[in-house]
């Protein structure tokens, strides 16, 4: 069958992309009707499963006696780490991730043994009862206790290298070194950690998973069960957040349910509560950068020097890449001439840390802004200055050594610094300064440049299922799970776009491992990129099988059968694009395809510390001015102006509602989000009451997001688009760096603050009176 060279397209159906297409369950968001795990109907006989969790952070297993528990009321089966024959879901294979604690547990809220009862709140109430003797042990529980202690590494450690750094920084006119702190963070989805399993057949397992990757949480329950993957069906219609956060943590929640599920042969579901679900499962990583930089008095970066040293907790799940990918942002938007970068994915005694939107990102760009301040208040430069004389240009080599080809940064800025009036209300924050004793002001334009693919290059792979049937309705099924991001309205809207029928014909449907195989997590801002291709070659499939029938059946010519609103140009005459694709049936046309895509160019050597691990780069900036009381550390901001790059966008409202959600997650997580453990390891901000996320009350009363409507991507992504999930969250650097001005401003700028983050109010006033005090 021979496709036409060229399809015509003079017009769109509604929802096509590139329109501002509603998220298709925003109705059933707002008003209750969209349907999370908890809200199915069970089925008769469901059991639930709760987790017995450790009150240690490491210490021997010296009694563990259960009776009591199993005599409880309602009780029908306790398991404990003897009764799986494997227990591990280490996401990596390194076998260092148990599902329940045997002999020793590590952290304080590792899951030791579960309580399947009749109700909830049987299981629940069953818990407590357990007997539990411990033997301590020494307990490693931050950066600072775990690197002096021998620095014991979960994973193997990355190195990038570019140039010779070490003779740049002594060679600069200007030198200086420092250290840098950097806070973890909660994912705090709405919707917790549930699983549900249904027992099948023989060995068949049927699990429905809040995860965003089904295809593991599939392997881990095949696993544990000693069945095939073939066996066991995992499905995700949706879930009420993940940020991360249900890349990984998800597998242990199946397999429990599902093993319950195997050993009673009922239904189980397992359900945390907000304060279980925070003690037991990981955060963003915690950072400590230390970093020396060699420099001119114009500003120039010669050389950096720096390690990443990141708190990953007691197993290793994916602090690999997560500090992998710090490293690969360690430079943000500048260019380094040379420059020694070294991860340190340090073993701590805490809940092993795991995916967070920007994945190490943030935590790397947060660092070369640390830098880049440093070196204006030594020179005496606005941060800007800085920022320009340093700003990656096409051509320029990073420390992974890719080719920077599609840099944008330097319009965006001049876009930005004009549109947010940023010269002249700098001079303002400068005046409001001089003249008032208490508040101070301070002001910042940040870029940002974040690359897109998964550095595990085999994960940029994704499939796709489109049936259209006889009506003309368009069946849709990607590898895509959809988390609230709109990633099931972009591939729908894609698809209508290829057969240019209204979106409304396209009806999707829940992800399924037992539809399209072998999916890759939604993670890494690559799910509209991989899915909507995939999607897009399947119904591009259908599409030219129904060209190919048109042109015989109706005698034209290929390049005469033209999909345009809803119709089918025939030369002169119409069709609708049912009754096309129902003549198509009567002749026995194939109208269902399977589609894949795979991320073309990208390779990475990690040994060699070289390769291309981004496909391509997605930018942005930000301009922010907040305002803070020297007298108590608050901090409030003013107003937020961004301009952020997303390619030619497949639909705009879902885009700016990611970079609005993006930047206000990223405030949280660099002013009020801060993660405190005791000296015990007990995690103290377990609950919304003492884990202060931003409220509707600290978005900014001036707050502006537009995209760059002139941008398209240079690769051949889906109508040029680029991806939008992770960059925005990083814009939020922009609000630190601005607290940091208004801090300085006390010491008339002589000084870098180098304000920690969180920039809680208490570090701030710290910070305040340490520079007053001139140390």
């Amino acid at each position: 069958m021979t496709r036409p060279e060229r399809i015509v397209e003079p017009a769109r159906a509604a929802g096509v992309p590139g329109e501002p297409e509603p998220h298709d369950s925003a109705l059933g968001h707002v008003t209750g009707a969209a349907r999370y795990i908890d809200d199915l109907p069970e089925p008769a006989g469901t059991l639930h499963a709760a987790l017995g969790l450790s009150d240690r952070a490491h210490a021997d297993l010296t009694r563990l006696d259960l009776d009591a528990v199993r005599r409880a009321p309602g009780v029908v089966l306790v398991l404990t780490a003897e009764d799986l024959a494997h227990n591990d879901v280490s996401p990596t294979g390194k076998g260092d991730d148990p599902v329940l604690a045997h002999g020793t547990v590590l952290f304080h809220g590792q899951p030791i043994f579960v309580v399947i009862a009749n109700d909830r709140e049987a299981a629940r109430r069953a818990v407590p009862l357990a007997d539990i003797t411990y033997a301590d042990r020494s307990a490693q529980l931050d950066i600072a206790a775990a690197e002096p202690a021998g620095g014991d590494l979960v994973t193997e450690p990355l190195t990038l290298r570019i140039g010779d750094a070490a003779a740049a920084i002594a060679g600069a006119p200007h030198k200086l070194s420092g250290q840098f702190a950097i806070g973890g963070q909660d994912h705090l989805y709405l919707e917790g950690q549930i699983a549900l399993a249904i027992p099948g057949e023989g060995d068949e397992m049927q699990v429905r998973s809040s995860t965003q990757h089904p295809s593991e949480v599939q392997r881990m329950v095949a696993h544990a069960l000693d069945a095939p993957a073939a066996a066991v069906t995992v499905d995700v219609r949706r879930m009420g957040g993940a940020f991360g956060g249900k890349e990984t943590q998800a597998n242990l929640f199946a397999v429990v349910a599902a093993v319950a599920a195997r050993a009673t042969g009922r239904a189980v579901k397992l359900r945390l509560d907000r304060d279980e679900d925070m003690r037991a499962t990981g955060k963003r990583h915690d950072f400590q950068v230390s970093y020396q930089v060699g420099f001119d008095a114009a500003g120039h970066i010669h050389g950096v020097s720096a390690t990443y040293a990141a708190r990953c907790g007691f197993s290793a799940d994916l602090s690999g890449p997560v500090t992998d990918r710090a490293l690969f942002h360690a430079d943000n938007c500048y260019r380094y001439p040379a420059a020694d970068l070294r991860s340190r994915p340090l073993r701590t005694n805490t809940v092993s840390n795991t995916a967070f939107r920007g994945f190490g990102g943030p935590q790397g760009m947060l660092g070369a802004e640390r830098i880049i301040e440093e070196i204006a208040y030594a020179t005496g430069q606005d941060t800007l200055a800085v920022r320009r004389a340093n700003v990656y240009r096409n051509g320029d080599v990073t420390p992974y050594h890719q080719t920077i080809e599609d840099c944008v940064l330097t319009r965006l800025m001049d876009e930005l610094e004009v549109s947010a009036d940023y010269q002249t209300r700098r001079a303002e924050v400068l005046a409001f300064n001089r003249a008032s004793p208490v508040l101070r002001r301070g002001i910042s334009l940040v870029p940002v440049k974040f690359g897109i693919s998964f550095t595990a290059t085999w994960y940029n792979q994704a499939g796709a299922l489109v049936h259209v049937y006889r009506d003309g309705s368009v069946h849709l099924n990607h590898g895509g799970t959809e988390m609230g991001q709109g990633l099931h309205t972009k591939v729908a809207q894609v698809v209508a776009g290829v057969f240019q029928i209204d979106r409304a014909l396209v009806r999707i449907t829940a992800t399924s491992t037992g539809k399209v195989p072998n999916t890759s997590a939604t993670a890494a801002s690559s799910g509209t990129d991989l899915n909507a291709a995939a999607a897009a070659d399947a119904a591009g499939q259908i599409r030219a099988r129904l060209m190919a029938f048109a042109a015989e059946a109706y005698g034209v010519a290929p390049g005469q059968v033209v999909f345009e609103r809803g119709m089918v140009h025939l030369g002169a005459r119409r069709l609708a694009f049912a009754d096309l694709v129902e003549a198509a049936y009567m002749a026995r046309v194939h109208l269902s395809a399977a589609g894949f895509y795979k991320t073309p160019e990208i390779h990475w050597d990690r040994a060699a510390g070289r390769g291309r691990p981004f496909y391509y780069y997605a930018y942005g900036a930000a301009v922010s001015e907040a305002e803070i009381d020297t007298l108590t550390g608050e901090t409030a901001l003013r107003r937020v102006d961004i301009l952020h790059d997303v390619g030619r966008s497949l639909n705009p409202a879902l885009d700016l509602g990611q970079i609005e959600g993006g930047f206000i997650q990223g405030l949280g997580w660099l002013t009020s989000e801060e993660l405190w453990w005791d000296a015990e390891g007990r995690l103290r901000t377990h609950a919304p009451s003492t884990y202060k996320i931003p409220l509707a009350s600290d978005v900014p009363p001036a707050f502006t997001a537009r995209l760059a409507g002139w941008s398209e991507n240079a690769k051949p992504t889906v109508r040029r688009s680029k991806a939008v999930g992770e960059p925005p969250l990083m814009l939020a650097m922009s609000a630190f760096e601005a607290i940091s001005m208004a801090v300085a401003s006390v010491a008339d700028y002589r000084a870098c603050p180098r304000l920690d983050a969180p920039a809680t109010p208490e570090r701030v006033l710290m910070a305040c009176r340490r520079l007053e005090a001139g140390a």
